[in-house]
């Protein structure tokens, strides 16, 4: 099949800080405030003073459901009796599942066949409807847009939304407000929601930290975007982190963002995302996901250097089959 081209970016700003804000709002007494969580051995090991945001302890065991309330909550009375639809991997789906059943609106969500097990059953156990497909063979917005105009439900995409990327923006907003100022802020990238979210809850508390984009090498399509100042594809690509494996960053949305307020976008291998993993579980007791170790991998395996630095790790999520996980970490052994 022939893998389309990613659509021409828009150069519009279309969230601000004061977003954010209205999204803490809304969040209150919804999602959970995580905790901040310190190693001294994995400050000593990178050479820095590391504050991890542990959202794989949010709802949902990941940080989708702030972006996926704060977008349902905003639906018009209308929209919600006709439903949502979404396509994710996984967290997303659950958020949207969660924040539907909270709310009481129906939730049809698309979700590739090899999306991980506990993703799959989790979203079908806060009643959503799951639709599967093959990524080999169909495109997800593709198939998404179709089915949302058949159905006359709402399309909540996993990113490039404005009220899903204020809603995610809470989660760095949360991090300064509870450490303070920081030299560097950290965040895991697919599609540039949680990057561009909590890029401007960073301007805002702590206009000179570098903020730094992480990656899987094999979905570098972020870097290449961020490097070139146009968007960039990827196509399925294969990395054990399963919530990066977007096709490219929001072109109306986070992509704009991403060009104005981040510094840097780095990308990490599988086995040093496998090792940080491994360190976070044996030594952190956290279970996180591969996903959730892109930040911390770029600190631990040097590609970002601590230099004595006050640096901020945005944590994802912890949405990870244990049987894979033992799996995965049989190979650095």
């Amino acid at each position: 099949m022939s893998h389309p081209s990613p659509p021409s970016a828009t150069r519009e700003l279309r969230v601000e800080y004061g977003d954010v804000q209205a999204a803490r709002r809304r969040l209150d007494g919804v999602v959970h405030r995580t905790p901040v969580m310190t190693s001294r051995t994995f400050d000593e090991r990178v050479g820095a003073q590391v504050f991890f945001k542990c959202e794989n302890l949010q709802r949902t065991g990941a940080f989708k459901i702030r972006g996926g309330y704060n977008a349902v909550h905003q639906l018009s009375p209308q929209q919600k009796e006709r439903g949502v639809l979404t396509y994710s991997s996984g967290n997303h789906a659950q958020a949207i599942a969660l924040a539907g059943r909270l709310l009481g609106v129906d939730a049809t969500i698309v979700m590739p066949e090899n999306a991980p097990e506990v993703k799959l059953n989790a979203t079908r156990g806060y009643g959503a409807e799951v639709v599967t497909y093959d990524p080999e063979e169909t495109v997800r917005e593709d198939l998404g847009r179709k089915l949302a105009d058949e159905r006359g439900l709402t399309l909540i995409p996993p990113y490039d939304h404005p009220d899903v990327v204020a809603g995610q923006g809470t989660a760095g907003d949360e991090l300064f407000e509870e450490v303070g100022d920081l030299d560097a802020l950290l965040v895991c990238l697919g599609g540039g929601g949680l990057l561009s979210g909590c890029a401007l809850a960073a301007r805002h508390h702590a206009p000179d930290c570098t903020v730094i984009g992480v990656e899987p090498e094999a979905g570098d399509d972020g870097a290449r975007s961020f490097r070139t100042s146009e968007l960039q594809s990827v196509h399925n690509p294969d990395t054990v982190a399963d919530g990066a494996r977007t096709p490219y960053l929001g072109p109306e949305v986070t992509f704009p963002l991403v060009l104005e307020y981040v510094d840097d976008i780095v990308t990490v291998s599988d086995d040093a995302l496998i090792r940080t993993m491994h360190f976070v579980w044996e030594r952190m007791k956290q279970v996180i996901e591969p996903t959730g170790a892109l930040a911390a991998a770029a600190l631990n395996d040097g590609v970002v250097e601590g230099d004595g630095r006050r640096i901020g790790v945005i944590v994802s999520g912890g949405n990870v089959d244990l049987e894979r996980a033992a799996t995965l970490f049989e190979k650095i052994r």
